[in-house]
């Protein structure tokens, strides 16, 4: 029997209870069969609260990966990746958000789309309501809603997806040049423009929270050197010089200046009509 193998890709930072909780949905995956290994490469990203000692002693098996604590989302996972991707020949790759808890079926219910070149996307709902929270979007930027069929996307968020052997050997790895978000994104873009498609898995994979609320940089109460400051965090999800290079690559110079532009009045002037630019949250 020819064997098949997953490379389970994670970053964490300091919730130790929420990533072990993720694991513990992930390893209570059904309906892979024997022919299915599964091999977890998490990133600890520096954390303080013991999320590397709870792994191992709870998930021996799990390759625990030691950050900086400077890697955040993107840098964290292009870490994973590089690290999987020397260790071994996997044909498949999935990212894994550590706050997306996986139905027990997900991980089985990707690879039934998965059409050896294609890119599987999986949906998450609120775990309070049928909201989905992230997963694919369309080509005027709505978030798509599974619909028992395989549906095509545009771009994703990156809580689950799952990516062939041969896509990552066409693509590559995420671009370290994001810190934190847009690396999703911009690696969806650069699949589909190298002809790869991006599937919607038919029905949601899991359950993911939504990260919403009034980024610090917008916010009036603060002044205007820290609401300044919060821009340029990496966690503000619109880092300008970052934001500036995603959109000047893939939506051209004129998007990407115009804003940058409004990105900083917005952080200046806190009062004006919002013009919110593609972010990840």
């Amino acid at each position: 029997m020819l064997q098949k193998s997953i490379a389970v890709l994670i970053t964490c930072h300091n919730r130790a209870s929420q990533t072990i909780h993720c694991l513990k949905q992930l390893f209570n995956q059904r309906g892979l069969g024997h022919e299915f290994t599964l091999d977890v490469y998490v990133v600890d990203d520096n954390s303080s609260d013991g999320t590397a000692a709870l792994i191992d002693a709870q998930f021996p098996l799990v390759n625990i990966i030691k950050g900086t604590g400077n890697l955040y989302w993107n840098r964290g996972m292009h870490l994973s990746w590089e690290t999987a991707a020397q260790k071994g020949t996997y044909t498949w790759y999935l990212w894994l958000n550590d706050d997306t808890l996986l139905h027990e079926n997900a991980i089985s219910c990707m690879i039934g789309v998965e059409r050896d070149k294609s890119i599987v996307v999986g949906a998450t709902t609120s775990q309070y309501s049928d909201e989905i929270t992230y997963g694919g979007f369309s080509k005027k930027h709505q978030l798509l809603v599974p619909n028992n069929s395989a549906q095509e996307c545009s771009y994703f968020n990156g809580n689950c997806v799952l990516i062939p052997k041969i896509v990552f050997d066409k693509v590559g790895n995420l671009d370290p040049l994001f810190h934190h978000a847009l690396g999703d994104f911009d690696y969806g873009l650069r699949a589909k423009r190298k002809g790869v498609q991006l599937l919607l898995a038919p029905i949601p994979i899991g359950s993911c929270e939504l990260h919403t609320h009034e980024p610090k940089w917008t916010n009036k109460e603060h002044s205007i050197i820290k609401r300044l400051k919060y821009l340029y965090n990496p966690l503000s999800g619109c880092s300008p010089s970052e934001f500036f290079k995603f959109e000047n690559r893939h939506y051209g110079i004129i998007v990407a200046i115009l804003h940058f532009c409004t990105m900083h009045l917005r952080a200046l002037l806190p009062y004006v009509n919002k013009l919110r630019p593609l972010s990840k949250q």
